[in-house]
């Protein structure tokens, strides 16, 4: 298989569990090719932990932006979300780690944002 070949089967699907007000993960990135490499460079740089599986990638990325993942799938993302605990401790900590970095920063624009009013 060509490089060519190689980048363009590349499927990618980012999502965001908000326990706060998401009913199941929601997808929040999607892509084939090139926008799938760069949504993994993207998870990397962020500390986001990344899992491979080409099937649940292929379902998934059929499914549109936004949608909350089919209840048929949840055990699927348990399984991935249990392995990094399991298994990969140090990923879903720093995962946790930039998690609350993004959090924190929202949260000093907001707050310099309501002290330019």
């Amino acid at each position: 298989m060509s490089q060519y070949e190689d980048v363009m089967n590349k499927k990618a699907v980012a999502l965001r569990y908000d326990e706060n007000k998401d009913v199941a993960p929601v997808i929040v990135a999607s892509g084939l090719g090139y926008m799938a490499e760069r949504i993994v460079e993207m998870a990397n740089e962020n500390g986001v932990p990344v899992y491979e599986d080409n099937s649940l990638a292929t379902v998934l990325t059929q499914l549109d932006l936004g949608t909350a993942i089919p209840e048929e799938l949840y055990q699927a993302i348990v399984d991935i979300y249990a392995y990094f605990l399991k298994y990969n401790p140090e990923k879903a900590r720093e995962a946790a780690e930039a998690k609350e970095r993004a959090k924190a920063a929202t949260e000093d624009e907001e707050d310099s944002g309501e002290r330019e009013e």
